[in-house]
């Protein structure tokens, strides 16, 4: 089974482009099922009800989020779908779940999403990312052999050290967050695909999907300057990985850069 993980998707002009090229990107890559990460769709902060119906219309079959999941309130109105997930270790009782399960041409799909913990100051989480998802595989069907990570996290040692952890047990690991793709994508000793970023789907030549002049002066003025999402022409970035649907393994790994 051939799955596509789409990285940071920024602003609704990245949506709008990814909605006329994804369709396209399916099929010549023959891809069975997509994820994207749209916790950066709605302006940069979070995701709207209209956005995320728009995402699925256009082939997306499940969305990650990350530490802007509640940068839009309406996300309480629809975060128990079982399309979109947010991180499984964040701060206990918020709404929503951390993984789904998902058929896809008769083959269960469990999706889990994970937040780090090094340097990312101002997120809300109350577990530890490593431990979340030990219990989470411990739980879910035995049954399951296609396991994917979305692992949003800043630290490059904590992703890869879980991908090192999860090695054997899960399909794929993947990071999300930074906004720029990696270029480390290797096949673990036992099986598990692991990349440290798939990278980001929004504007080229910006700071991280924002304008970049607008950022200079934060950095050479030390003075506070609001984001403002970059009009700039969109790139998309992601990771496709071919998975062997008996043993789950990863027998493929190619990272996806469009610009």
């Amino acid at each position: 089974m051939r799955i596509l993980a789409i990285g940071d998707i920024v602003g609704e002009k990245a949506v709008e482009e990814l909605s006329n090229e994804l369709p396209k990107i399916i099929k010549e890559n023959g891809i069975d099922f997509t994820i994207a990460n749209g916790e950066n769709t709605d302006n940069g902060n979070g995701i709207t009800k209209e956005i995320f119906d728009k995402m699925l219309s256009f082939g997306v079959d499940v969305i990650t989020m990350g530490n802007h999941t509640w940068g839009n309130e309406e996300i309480y109105d629809f975060i128990d779908n079982p399309r979109i997930i947010r991180p499984a270790n964040i701060t206990k009782g918020m709404p929503g779940k951390g993984y789904t399960i998902l058929e896809k041409e008769n083959t269960k799909i469990l999706i889990i999403n994970l937040i780090g913990r090094r340097f990312m100051e101002g997120v809300y989480y109350s577990d530890n990312p490593f431990s979340t998802v030990q219990e989470i595989l411990q739980e879910t069907e035995n049954d399951i052999k296609i396991k994917m990570i979305d692992f949003h996290a800043a630290w490059t040692g904590e992703k890869f050290t879980m991908g090192y952890f999860l090695d054997g047990k899960v399909s794929a690991v993947y990071g999300t967050h930074t906004h720029v793709q990696t270029a480390d994508e290797i096949i673990m000793p036992n099986g598990t695909g692991f990349i440290t970023d798939i990278g980001m789907t929004g504007p080229c030549l910006s700071d991280l999907g924002c304008e970049v002049e607008n950022s200079i002066q934060r950095y050479l003025k030390d003075k506070p300057a609001k984001d403002v999402i970059s009009n700039n022409k969109i790139m998309i970035n992601g990771c496709i990985f071919n998975i062997d649907k008996d043993t789950g393994k990863t027998i493929e790994i190619k990272r996806l850069h469009i610009d």
